[in-house]
């Protein structure tokens, strides 16, 4: 998931500075109809970047590691999912902006729902067997079936609802076990985002007014259910100890969490500035009070969770 953090960080920035136009002002079309100058020029971007992106890969993140004969690594059960529903974040991301961006392009609904939306599987597939090449990696069906969940997420809520309603977002706060871990969880704010997993959550964001079939409650109002997990020193299981110093015992646990959230795609503005805004911040999870239940029997109550 980490090397994926990173491109979804580029590709937010990507998005928030395309177009931005509201989903309601775009009609939809019953026919599969390309519009070929603007589909050919977002393959052009998405090519270049693409391709940008795998060489800064080779670079860095494969920088140390051999070229082996193809092989499989089942990493399914690693750091307790929060991994696997990182790819989910990744290619759902992918996914999101590839079908927002061509919906705001000019192309149909159904062009850009076939086009775009399984941008997250297609994008990611080729990283897999990067890994799969690699020492130290493995093509993993883990990740696979993660990535295509991603995807999914936006292509079964347009073909159900006809829109995206549910939001899967993602927040960071630096464990207390990254201090710990002498460097093993990231020795700098940004590589403990990558590393430190027992910081990451990830979120199911809902509109109330619709689970509950009311229409006074505002559109932007959500309810957030969340995944993370804690105590790990390990992909597996915890680590004793990391250049030379212990590693305190921990025991790994569950999280799940309720909170509230915004979806900032329904407020409603006619500032070009504030809607980019907006945008930057769809894929994040605001910081609200939120009610912890965990595999260790505790609940937990948090004035402000991120």
């Amino acid at each position: 998931m980490r090397k994926f953090s990173i491109c979804v960080l580029i590709l937010n920035l990507f998005f928030i500075t395309s177009s931005v136009k509201s989903q309601e002002d775009i009609p939809e079309a019953d026919s599969l109809k390309i519009n070929s100058s603007t589909f050919y020029k977002a393959v052009g971007y998405t090519a270049a970047y693409y391709a940008g992106s795998l060489f800064i890969l080779s670079k860095t993140w494969y920088k140390d590691r051999p070229v082996v004969p193809f092989h499989f690594y089942n990493d399914t059960g690693g750091y307790l999912q929060v991994d696997k529903l990182g790819h989910i974040y990744g290619a759902y991301v992918y996914s999101y902006i590839g079908f927002q961006y061509l919906l705001n392009s000019g192309l149909t609904r159904k062009e850009a729902l076939y086009f775009g939306s399984t941008l997250g599987l297609i994008l990611q597939t080729p990283i897999e067997i990067m890994d799969g090449i690699h020492e130290g990696y493995g093509f993993s069906w883990g990740d696979m079936a993660a990535n295509a969940i991603g995807s999914a997420l936006v292509f079964g809520q347009e073909v159900l609802f006809k829109e995206q309603a549910v939001k899967y977002k993602f927040s960071y706060s630096e464990s207390a076990y990254a201090d710990k871990a002498n460097g093993y969880l990231g020795k700098t704010a940004l590589d403990r985002l990558l590393k430190d997993y027992n910081g990451h959550t990830y979120w199911l964001s809902m509109p109330v007014n619709k689970i509950v079939n009311n229409s006074v409650i505002p559109p932007w109002l959500n309810i957030a259910i969340g995944y993370g997990a804690g105590g790990m020193y390990g992909e597996f299981e915890n680590i004793k100890n990391y250049n030379g110093v212990e590693i305190p015992a921990a025991k790994r646990y569950r999280q799940y969490f309720l909170s509230l959230d915004i979806d900032w795609t329904k407020i409603k503005t006619d500032s070009r500035i504030l809607q980019i805004i907006l945008n930057a911040v769809t894929f994040i999870k605001l910081p609200f009070p939120a009610i912890e239940f965990n595999s260790l029997g505790e609940v937990k109550y948090h004035w402000i969770y991120y």
